[in-house]
């Protein structure tokens, strides 16, 4: 019989739902995994008891002869950005090391309701904020790839939902939540060499979810195939009158409608995406990108999107901004870490929790967002920012009039080794700069893995929609999916 554990979240529902399995098999199977898993550091929080709960209801439901809910007994890993009711969530964060939410993320609430289970909080950058899942205070989550020529060293599993991405690649879960402010959801799943989408702005409901940039934070799934994410998606999105942000619209049946057939359809290669210096590989990846589209039945035209170069530097001053101020209510009064010495007042207070309880790289964007935001800078930095953010969006927009999709790489490299570019934070947001232009426009956009580097690494090629089209990025997402047939996956060492 297949280890479940190489089942994707389809096959295990249908499985669940035909008595292929029970549910408490599948969830025992990945409990075991997960707990022999521990050299990945990808859960900050185990809850095997959580999973198996879902699954016990789940069979309870199948013997009593009850429809089964759409996830029922489908375990599940959850980004630690999430609040999960009695269970920690910290952002990876020592700030909130300790804190357990009274409610439930709107999100993980949808999944549980839908009958999933969860097997842990999974292991990102702090607050978010990283790209190579470096900045955690639990310490460095580790891809489960290793390059090829016995090259041993540990490689980042991209940022900021790296233990999702790892976690999914390593098969010690079929699925997990991501989260993607700049590139967080599909950065990572290049470099694992799984399928990730971020919705629409709007999507999925924001409420419970841990802020960084609340103009650009989304939340999304991430799984070994496009079905998989369609069938996540379908589970997490929805309306929710808790978020200011979120689309009062019905959620779509992206599942059922998917297809592969993209006749009819263009695909525009943005001409400024050829950016200098790209690897060889890269290059040849995404012209095979080009001919697996072609031969699904898109034309391909290009296309310009002449303010793309703007983008990193915008949403370098944009994110920060936002997050400096989100960031201002950890301060040690209400809830989580509190650093006061003996005849200290209440300034001192401040400073030596926020001092203690924020890494380096949260700390580095919370004074770029502050002496952006200051009075004598609003106007140089934060107003031209917003400025040409709103030209990126018409880029897009104007894009549109000529196709009905993008086709571009996910990242500029394959992942990199941990420690290559930590001490170079310029060098580090580089690597979102083929995704953050659809975050600051607002716009679907998912990534999948096309094939290896010489070293053996996966690399992603990343499709890019209109507003509202999720349906249309995951169908071009499996017209690749189809063509590349990629089925590597990392030899286990841990």
């Amino acid at each position: 019989m297949t280890d479940v554990t190489d089942l994707g979240i389809a096959q295990l529902r249908d499985g669940i739902r035909i008595g292929s399995f029970s549910a408490r098999e599948v969830a025992d199977a990945f409990v075991v995994k997960v707990s022999r898993a521990k050299a990945l550091n990808a859960f900050i929080v185990e809850t095997p008891d959580h999973a198996i709960a879902a699954a016990k209801d789940a069979d309870a439901a199948r013997a009593a002869g009850e429809t089964l809910k759409p996830l029922a007994g489908v375990p599940i890993g959850m980004k630690d950005l999430f609040a999960t009711k009695g269970v920690q969530t910290t952002a990876a964060s020592h700030i909130l090391e300790g804190f357990k939410p009274v409610y439930e993320s709107t999100v993980s609430q949808r999944l549980w309701d839908a009958g999933a289970g969860m097997l842990g909080k999974l292991n990102m950058d702090q607050f978010a904020m990283g790209s190579s899942n470096e900045t955690s205070y639990f310490g460095n989550v580790i891809s489960p790839w290793r390059r090829g020529g016995g090259d041993n060293a540990p490689l980042a599993p991209g940022g900021s939902s790296g233990g999702s991405s790892a976690a999914i690649a390593a098969r010690v879960v079929p699925g997990a939540t991501g989260t993607d402010t700049g590139g967080s959801i599909r950065q990572p799943a290049a470099f694992t060499g799984i399928s990730g989408i971020k919705p629409t702005y709007g999507r999925c409901s924001r409420w419970g979810v841990v802020a960084f940039a609340s103009s650009l934070d989304q939340a999304g799934p991430m799984a070994r195939s496009v079905k998989d994410c369609a069938i996540l998606l379908e589970n997490m999105a929805g309306f929710d009158p808790k978020d200011s942000t979120s689309l009062e619209l019905p959620v779509p049946k992206w599942e059922a409608n998917l297809s592969g057939n993209l006749r009819g359809k263009k695909i525009g290669i943005p001409k400024e995406y050829r950016v200098d210096g790209m690897p060889a590989e890269i290059e040849a990846l995404w012209q095979q990108g080009i001919d697996w589209l072609k031969d699904a039945g898109a034309e391909i035209v290009e296309v310009s999107l002449p303010h793309t170069k703007y983008a990193l530097p915008a949403y370098y001053i944009i994110a920060p901004a936002e997050a400096s101020s989100n960031l201002a209510r950890y301060d040690g009064v209400r809830y989580g870490l509190r650093e006061l010495a003996e005849g200290q007042n209440l300034q001192d207070m401040y400073a030596a929790t926020r001092a203690a309880g924020f890494g380096d790289e949260v700390k580095r964007r919370i004074l770029i967002g502050t002496y952006v935001l200051s009075a004598g800078f609003y106007d140089a930095y934060y107003t031209q920012a917003q400025k040409v953010r709103t030209l990126i969006a018409r880029d897009f927009e104007n894009a549109w009039t000529y196709c009905d999709l993008l086709l571009t790489p996910t990242a500029p490299s394959a992942a990199f080794a941990l420690g290559d570019k930590s001490a170079d934070p310029l060098a580090m947001y580089l690597n979102d700069v083929f995704t953050v232009p659809s975050s600051l426009a607002g716009l679907p956009a998912m990534s999948v893995p096309g094939g290896l580097d010489k070293g053996g690494l996966p690399l992603g090629l990343q499709i890019i929609g209109k507003p509202l089209d999720e349906q249309g990025v995951l169908d071009a997402g499996l017209a690749i999916e189809e063509r590349a047939g990629f089925t590597a996956r990392p030899e286990s060492w841990w």
